[in-house]
Order: structure tokens, then sequence, then C-alpha cells
């Protein structure tokens, strides 16, 4: 197998949106590229992106896209294939197509993602295994962005496949760039804002998987993982579903209230920006306001924050209606109507973690 090099690719976790449910996403950032000899670099840090790379602006024939697809069957030439492709996919439209519809192409991916499974218990897997599979999630990440093949992806359970990789606990940057990359894939789904792709991800474990990364991965990993939360909120699927129970919206709220008091200490205002979204729009359901109105952490509601969202109108924006959803009270009958409902409110559960919610 070839040696890793300072060469190879490094995937975009996710591309920069503007989409309607939640603002901008997570600015793009590297997921593999990382070297044995370059150890210093930190994890969090943007890589050099293989579409950055002026070599990579050279116009590709459709001929050599064709060749290397073909490469990709032969374990010989694979690894260098994954990688040219890697590093060519945003130059050619419809590779994401070419990729589902050629022979063997996407159970090839499958099976570079799975061949590194024996290495993440024990954690023993290397930079150049994890740059060799980053190359093939990126490709995947492909496949799921592109609007022809993204309901094709999600119906053939793919993204499950990237779930071991988001249950890692290894703080190595092999591990870390595996699992912001696969983060990346998910994130290129949610982003185009589509009920198919929500109802998806909510038969399956995205939302536990997001909020331990949440807790404890670098910041462009928490940044990326609050990014797919608060995409599966913005849609009223996503909202109900975490709304539904009181143990899902606890389990919410306590981890965003643990990122906000970690922000105190490490500010990140992009992470904060998805942070207040998440919150915005949990704000948008009755029973949840009114338990947020009592959790929300205090420093989102004193100026504490002020110096960091200075030049960030928006998300100055976002914060002030989130305060005015929660100064607005129901009214004093409704209140003992909810209290007088078999205990659907959320503050009246915390005695009843499992008792439903009883969406309105």
């Amino acid at each position: 197998m070839a040696s890793s090099t300072s060469s190879t690719p490094s995937p975009n976790p996710i591309v920069t949106s503007n989409g309607s449910g939640g603002g901008s996403g997570p600015p793009s950032a590297g997921a593999s590229g990382q070297t044995s000899n370059n150890s210093s670099a930190n994890a969090g840090q943007q890589q050099t992106s293989g579409a950055n790379n002026p070599a990579n602006d050279t116009p590709v024939s459709s001929e050599r896209i064709a060749s290397w697809i073909t490469e990709l069957l032969s374990s010989t030439t694979r690894e260098n294939a994954l990688m040219e492709l890697s590093r060519k996919r945003e130059k050619v439209v419809d590779l994401a197509v070419l990729l589902w519809h050629s022979f063997g192409s996407v159970a090839v991916l499958l099976h570079e993602v799975i061949s590194v499974y024996p290495y993440i218990t024990p954690p023993t897997l290397t930079a150049q295994q994890s740059n060799r599979v980053c190359n093939a999630l990126a490709l995947l990440q492909c496949i799921a962005s592109h609007p022809e093949t993204r309901s094709l992806f999600i119906q053939a359970n793919i993204p499950l496949f990237l779930y071991p990789f988001l249950n890692t606990k290894s703080s190595t940057r092999p591990f870390e760039y595996l699992r912001l990359t696969s983060l990346g894939v998910i994130g290129a789904l949610v982003k185009t804002d589509e009920t198919e792709v929500i109802n998806f991800l909510l038969t399956t474990e995205i939302i536990p998987l997001s909020l331990r990364i949440m807790q404890s991965g670098s910041e462009l990993s928490k940044t990326v993982a609050t990014f797919i939360l608060q995409k599966i909120l913005a849609d009223d699927c996503g909202l109900n579903y975490i709304c539904q129970t009181f143990d899902r919206f606890s389990h919410v709220a306590m981890v965003l209230g643990r990122m906000v008091l970690q922000q105190q200490k490490e500010a990140s205002g992009r992470l904060l920006k998805h942070i207040i979204r998440c919150y915005l729009r949990l704000s948008d359901n009755a029973r949840a306001r009114e338990a947020l109105r009592s959790c929300l952490p205090d420093c989102l509601k004193d100026h504490t924050f002020d110096a960091i969202l200075k030049e960030d109108q928006s998300t100055k924006k976002w914060l002030s209606q989130l305060l005015l959803n929660l100064e607005t009270p129901v009214t004093a009958n409704a209140s003992n109507s909810q209290q007088g409902t078999s205990g659907n409110n959320i503050v009246s559960q915390q005695a009843q973690p499992a008792s439903p919610l009883g969406m309105g």
C-alpha cells in the first residue's frame, strides 16, 4: 500500500449553505490530509482541501474520470483512484451520478468504509488508513449532496455504515478526521432541508450521536454536529420528535446548556450561532418554551456574549428573538389547564422522565 503523503486531499465535511432551515452551514474543513510528520496541526483547524489546490483547477476529461472510476474496481489502483476522484469531485458536476450508476463503485466505497471497522476497537487506526477511508467518505458525501442520488443514498441506508465512526471516542488525529468527515456526509444530507431526509434520520441514532460529539468533539466537529441538530429541529417532524418526550427534550437542553457554559471559557462565534439557532427553534414549541423559561442559561440572558456577537448582527437578532419568545408568558387559565391535563407539560414531568409531552 502506498504511503500517506501531504498531497492527500481533505474532504470538506460540509459546504457553506444558506438554507431556510437554519442559516449558513458551518465552514468547510479538512477531514484527511493528515501526515505522520505533521502532528503539530490542531484537529479543529481548517486544512488545505484538495479543491483549493491550484493543480485541481486543471480541467479533467470525461475519459479520465471514467478511467479512475474503473480503477476503483482493482485493489492495486484503488487508492490512487480514490485520491484523484476526491480531489476532482467539485469539478465534475455529475460525478455522483456516474459513481452511483457505475458497476461496483458504491460497493467499493462501502468496502473501504467497513474495512477499517476492525481498527476502531481497540483504536489502532493509522493516519494512512484514515486518509484513505476519508477519500471514500468524500465521494459518498458527493453522492449524498447530489439531488439525483440523495434519495437513493438514504433508501440504501448508506448513512448507517458511518455511525460506527461517529461513535468513536479516541481523540487522536486519525479518529477526529474520520468523525469530522463522517459528520460531513450527514451534513450534506440535512443542508437541503428535505423532510424525507429528516424522517430517515429520525429512525436512526443520529441525534444521540450528534449530542455526544457536541459535548466531547473538537470545535469543528461540535460545530458540524450542532448544525445537524439545528437542521433536524428546523423541520417540523424533527422538532416534534425531540419535544415528544421529556427524556429527549431534557437531553438536548442539557447538552446545549453545557455548551453555552463552555462558551464562556472558550468562545466560538460560529458554534454559538448554531447553539442559539437550536434554542430559538425549540422555543417555537409551546411545551419546550415553558421549560426553557426555567432552564435557559443565564449567560444568554445578560450581556456575556456581546463582544463575540458584536459583528454578527444575524445571531444577535436570533438571540433577541429567543429572549422575546421566552418573555411572553401563557395566560393563567391556559397554564392551569395544561397542568391539569395528565401532567403533559415538560416542566411538570421532571418526576416522570418517560411520560409524553402531549404534542398540541
